[in-house]
């Protein structure tokens, strides 16, 4: 049995409101939705996840990823790695459109990184979801920040501090 071809996901950010609309049609409220200078900061509840509290993302357009984590819903819960998810960001004044290029990295912090969701990005590719651009885009982003993370003993901070980001991940 194959992956299954899903469409990209497209998701708009409304700044003004602090409203992240998805391709499906549904919205969620943010607690946290900031421009910062290098790209947007977000964090939203997750109230149908039973081990998450919270998801925290910041969009880097700039290296075209987003970074993603789950704040746990106990406190003596282990958290899971960080996610870098190859994206394309188009910025309109107070909206930001991120396009899900599906394929990223996996950082779980004291471990290599490792590369996630290659089935489903194979898939896309093979069903022409995700336009030859678009995969030739990922596989470069990721490679690079693949590369980027290696040289920086694959420690998160260390690679955002390289690359001119100096607030602390994951946000307290």
């Amino acid at each position: 049995m194959g992956a299954v071809t899903t469409p990209q996901l497209v998701d708009v950010v409304d700044t003004l409101n602090a409203v992240r609309s998805y391709t499906s049609g549904g919205t969620r409220q943010l607690t946290t939705c900031r421009v910062e200078p290098w790209g947007l900061r977000l964090e939203c509840p997750t109230p149908e996840d039973p081990f998450s509290d919270s998801e925290v993302t910041w969009l880097l357009p700039d290296l075209g990823l987003r970074l993603t984590t789950h704040r746990a819903r106990s406190r003596h819960a282990r958290t899971g790695p960080s996610t870098l998810t190859a994206v394309r960001v188009l910025r309109d004044g107070r909206h930001w459109q991120t396009t899900d290029l599906l394929l990223g990295l996996a950082v779980p912090g004291g471990t290599t990184a490792r590369i996630v969701r290659s089935e489903e990005f194979a898939a896309a590719v093979a069903g022409r979801v995700l336009r030859p651009g678009d995969a030739d885009q990922a596989l470069r982003i990721v490679h690079r920040t693949l590369e980027e993370l290696s040289h920086n003993r694959h420690d998160l901070t260390a690679w955002l501090s390289w690359r001119g980001i100096y607030d602390v991940w994951p946000p307290l």
